[in-house]
């Protein structure tokens, strides 16, 4: 018998507002134009495979991740992921799926890497000693140990990167979520980083992963599968290697 899908998506819809204008506000309305952002988005992801999400700039593939990572509600539809509702909000959920993107600010600048992983470990419940020893372990997987207590101001767009993987992996998830891994990153930095997540971070641990990209040369080295966004619609999809047919390059 297959194994479950790891990730279920179904009819999965979500709109944003505008800001309200004057003349709104004068009628009483405290939102502007609805954005459709997504619509009808249906699909579900093996465990074990990985999946590129491509499409063009504000095609939806920002707010599919982070509907799927816990990060917004779908407004119409459901995800799930982990064989959790993605809405949950739990702890298990928040340890089985990880939402991995080198938003630096939402690490401390004057903080060394060390002491972000463990701050953010002791937001996972992880305290003490076993904080400790796992952000050792973590900075080892990832090539930070010699730079652990270098502060975060210091490091490299690919050290960030590569710390933005680490506080993903504290609650050894099941699914990782990856917005755009390699933004930013010269192609020697990219092609790198690119074979780090597939053969060690993904593949090596049976990890399921989701990978948002516009790029694709990205898509070809890490996916299994390739699904279009057009729009906020599913437009198509394809295997890595014909992508460029796919979007008529």
């Amino acid at each position: 018998m297959n194994a479950a899908p790891a990730i279920v998506v179904e009819q999965l819809g979500k709109t944003f507002y505008s800001p309200p204008a004057m003349k709104d506000l004068l009628r009483g309305r405290l939102r502007g134009r609805p954005v459709e952002a997504l619509a009808g988005v249906s699909f579900q992801v093996a465990a074990g495979e990985v999946v590129c999400v491509m499409g063009p700039n504000g095609a939806g593939k920002s707010t599919l991740v982070r509907i799927l990572g816990g990060l917004l509600l779908p407004s119409a539809g459901r995800a799930r992921v982990a064989d959790i509702d993605a809405g949950a909000g739990t702890a298990e959920f928040r340890s089985r799926v990880a939402f991995v993107v080198g938003d630096e600010r939402s690490f401390h600048f004057r903080v060394s890497g060390r002491g972000n992983l463990l701050y953010f470990a002791a937001l996972h419940g992880i305290a003490g000693g076993a904080a400790r020893r796992k952000a050792e372990e973590l900075l080892a997987r990832v090539g930070l140990t010699a730079a652990a207590d270098r502060e975060y101001r210091e490091y490299s767009r690919g050290m960030r990167q590569r710390l933005a993987v680490a506080r993903g992996l504290l609650g050894d998830p099941d699914v990782l979520l990856l917005d755009e891994p390699t933004l930013g990153l010269d192609p020697k930095g990219a092609r790198d980083l690119r074979a780090f997540l597939r053969d060690e971070i993904v593949r090596a641990a049976g990890r399921t992963a989701v990978v948002c990209s516009n790029d694709p040369t990205e898509a070809r080295a890490m996916a299994d599968r390739v699904l279009f966004l057009t729009g906020g619609r599913l437009s198509g999809e394809a295997p890595p290697d014909q992508i460029e047919a796919e979007l008529g390059l």
